[in-house]
């Protein structure tokens, strides 16, 4: 095996308070880590910096459209490299944190792939970071298990019956503050994905299983291609097969879907499809669109996929994926099951039929569910609409989405319901991230980082977004959304919590209210609430 990095390393250390973890970390991690940060950081800074350029733009009235420079990648004939047996037929995916026994219950559930996730559904304070990169080693050698306080034990499956592990590193946009670069924070995607190629690249390569990862947040392909050099270099360190790292890419940023086929191009030779990531799809549209009235989203409930610049992004990136040759993936089931009523549970089951029905016509490949007990529901689905492993030749030609389709604004209402049930998702799920909690089901959805993120920056630019004569938006009776109504809700929010029972980080809860009230009151947005809740993190 080839040594670490050659770049010579002035200091590399654990901050200050950051537990010592020398069967992950020794002084050959460290290294590699660091010959990363070194070789890499800069062209990260530089292409955060365009993140920030781009986005005055669109404050200023600006709007995101196709690339002029770019037309031929987008006309040209080409393809994306063959895709491994592994990844051929992804027709039910299962996401979820990287805890012991998260891992074993996915791996055992029946999916063909699980995203292990270091980023949206995982809060990453440092015990879960390690917790979780040795969970993932001791899965992949076969010896994970665990025993939980009530005496249930947890044990993995045969090899030959477990989904296919897909890893998900956090984004471009995150720092991990524990481990530190010549007094710099490394990357938290370099992190990720460097431990865990470093740890299991060789035995999964092996076994003809990549190593496979999830690439979250993209803007551009400059950022896809960042991601191309980054696997490129791990695969020459750590003397692996070239393009053995295969990625899939999460299309939930406004301005990645005018780059699909860019995106795709700049990582052909790895790459083996994108997703409809759509829920941090529609935080990022209304990200993008914070200063225009007139493209301010209805409460998050009827924001669907029958929204038309839902419907023309999801339908966009089936034809651009087919005719790349790669896999169009669809996306989450946030739903879970209902226990003690029945009807309401078959309601909310009807739903997910309905979302993986459109789904499988549409011409997707596969699904992402949050529950084991949906996989064999969403697995039914598409075993009836596609019998083969995939449905690269659902062409889809028929669609025609063009820029406005992609932005346009959307019918729908404000209500009271709506605008209370925003402010509780946000506390609940802050205060159960600060306790380290990454998902938290409320209300029988399983809500991440990206769903309180929709009713995060819902509230701020309901609050800060007038209509051009000054004028403040309403709820659908009338009352108007101002400081108002917002601190109503607030005060009202101990005693509605109150009746639901213990939730989790119920500790917190003070600190994550102010923490909301702080980030809705902010002249800007925040570009996301997780950097600067993650200073609280230990």
């Amino acid at each position: 095996m080839s040594a670490a990095p050659h770049l010579v390393v002035a200091d590399v250390r654990l901050a200050a308070g950051a537990a010592a973890a020398p069967e992950l970390l020794d002084e050959r991690a460290l290294a590699f880590l660091a010959g990363l940060h070194q070789r890499f950081e800069p062209r990260r800074q530089a292409l955060l910096a365009a993140r920030r350029e781009r986005q005055a733009f669109f404050d200023a009235g600006g709007l995101p459209d196709f690339r002029a420079e770019t037309r031929a990648i987008r006309e040209d004939d080409w393809r994306v490299a063959p895709l491994p047996a592994a990844l051929r037929d992804r027709r039910v995916e299962i996401t979820g944190p990287v805890d012991p026994k998260m891992v074993i219950n996915a791996l055992n559930s029946g999916a063909s792939c699980y995203m292990a996730d270091f980023e949206d559904s995982t809060a990453p304070t440092w015990d879960a970071l390690l917790t979780g990169q040795r969970a993932l080693r001791e899965a992949i050698a076969g010896t994970l298990a665990f025993d939980a306080d009530n005496g249930k034990a947890y044990r993995m499956k045969p090899e030959g019956e477990r989904a296919v592990l897909i890893v998900r590193p956090r984004g471009w946009h995150l720092d991990e503050k524990h481990l530190l670069v010549d007094g710099e924070r490394i990357s938290a995607s370099l992190f990720d994905a460097g431990l865990f190629c470093l740890g299991n690249a060789a035995a999964l390569a092996a076994k003809d299983r990549g190593p496979y990862l999830y690439l979250p947040k993209l803007q551009s392909m400059e950022e896809a291609a960042l991601w191309d050099e980054v696997l490129a270099h791990i695969e020459q360190v750590l003397d692996l097969p070239e393009g053995c790292i295969k990625v899939t890419v999460l299309v939930e940023t406004l301005p990645a879907v005018f780059e699909m086929d860019e995106i795709l191009h700049a990582l052909r030779g790895r790459v083996a499809g994108l997703n409809c990531g759509r829920w941090d799809y529609i935080f990022s549209y209304i990200k993008t669109f914070r200063t225009h009235r007139d493209r301010v989203l209805p409460e998050r409930g009827q924001v669907t996929m029958t929204q038309p610049f839902l419907k023309a992004y999801s339908e966009l990136l089936v034809r651009t994926c087919h005719r790349r040759g790669a896999h169009a993936m669809g996306g989450m089931a946030a739903q879970i099951p209902i226990s003690g009523d029945p009807e309401a549970n078959e309601a909310a089951l009807a739903r997910v039929r309905a979302d993986k029905e459109r789904e499988a016509a549409a011409g997707h490949d596969g699904t992402w569910v949050a529950h084991p007990a949906l996989v064999p529901i969403a697995k039914a689905i598409f075993d009836a609409a596609m019998p083969g492993a995939n449905q690269h030749g659902v062409a889809r030609e028929d669609v025609v989405a063009d820029r406005d389709a992609l932005i346009a604004p959307s019918r729908g209402t404000i209500t009271r319901t709506g605008f209370e049930g925003n402010v509780e998702v946000c506390v609940r799920y802050l205060a159960a991230w600060l306790d380290g909690s990454g998902c938290v089901p409320i209300h029988w959805l399983m809500e991440d980082a990206a769903t309180a993120e929709i009713a995060r920056s819902q509230l701020w630019q309901w609050l800060h977004v007038t209509d051009r004569g000054g004028e403040p938006l309403c709820l659908d009776d009338g009352t108007v959304i101002d400081d108002c109504l917002f601190q109503q809700t607030l005060l009202n929010l101990p005693s509605r919590l109150a009746a639901q029972g213990p939730i989790p980080g119920a500790g917190r809860v003070a600190e994550a209210t102010a923490m909301l009230e702080a980030l809705t009151r902010s002249d800007v947005l925040e570009e996301f609430l997780t950097i600067s809740a993650y200073e609280r993190l230990s």
